[in-house]
């Protein structure tokens, strides 16, 4: 068993507890990457709003593959596919 086998095995455990409560407050995370984007594009003055926007879907993407870690094909339990994830108004100036 090489080296990367034996950190697998032992992360295994730390990673489906992640995935568990990324399925129960998967809500709450989003709306807390939602929160911080609106912080930080009001910070910037909506200078690098796509960007923030891209990093945004991306970690509510990365969020949603841990909370549907069964479900390698993106379905979700009621048989239809994972949405994209939303992705904020473009602020007004």
């Amino acid at each position: 068993m090489g080296l990367l086998d034996n950190l697998k095995a032992k992360l295994s455990p730390a990673k489906d507890k992640v995935s568990d409560l990324a399925q129960q407050h998967g809500g709450k995370i989003s709306t807390g990457i939602d929160k911080a984007a609106k912080a930080v594009d009001e910070k910037t003055k909506g200078k690098y709003s796509d960007r923030i926007q891209t990093g945004t879907g991306k970690a509510k993407g990365a969020m949603d593959r841990l909370a549907h870690k069964d479900d390698p094909a993106g379905t979700t339990p009621s048989g239809g596919t994972t949405p994209p994830p939303e992705t904020p108004p473009p602020p007004t100036t």
